[in-house]
């Protein structure tokens, strides 16, 4: 779920939490403002990473969930929900290059 890297100091080792699975980057997005974009192939039916869970009755975004931008007609992702947490799920192959979109279904996008 979370992707880890190693990291060492002269007193012990360690692993460092990293806020975006290696298969995306963010950037412009001709949609909205920035976007979460793929960077190495994702698998369809792939979970790509936590986007939001409940931090008692408020809903909270991960950093992966703050920058995929809406759309009804072409989302290439989806969200499932486990327990309290919601993950991002690849409806398709996503290729290099494809922004990674979804069907808001927390709120309104048009308001």
């Amino acid at each position: 779920m979370f992707e880890q890297l190693k990291a060492s100091n002269a007193r012990k080792d360690y692993t460092m939490y990293t806020p975006l699975p290696s298969c995306v980057t963010i950037k412009q997005s001709d949609i909205h403002g920035l976007g979460l974009w793929c960077v190495e192939k994702i698998e369809e039916g792939e979970e790509i990473g936590l986007s939001h869970f409940y931090w008692g009755d408020r809903l909270m975004r991960t950093p992966l969930g703050a920058f995929y931008n809406h759309s009804v007609t072409h989302d290439n992702i989806e969200k499932s929900q486990k327990d309290s947490r919601f993950f991002m799920i690849a409806k398709r192959a996503i290729w290099p290059g494809e922004e990674l979109l979804c069907n808001y279904t927390f709120y309104d996008p048009t308001i």
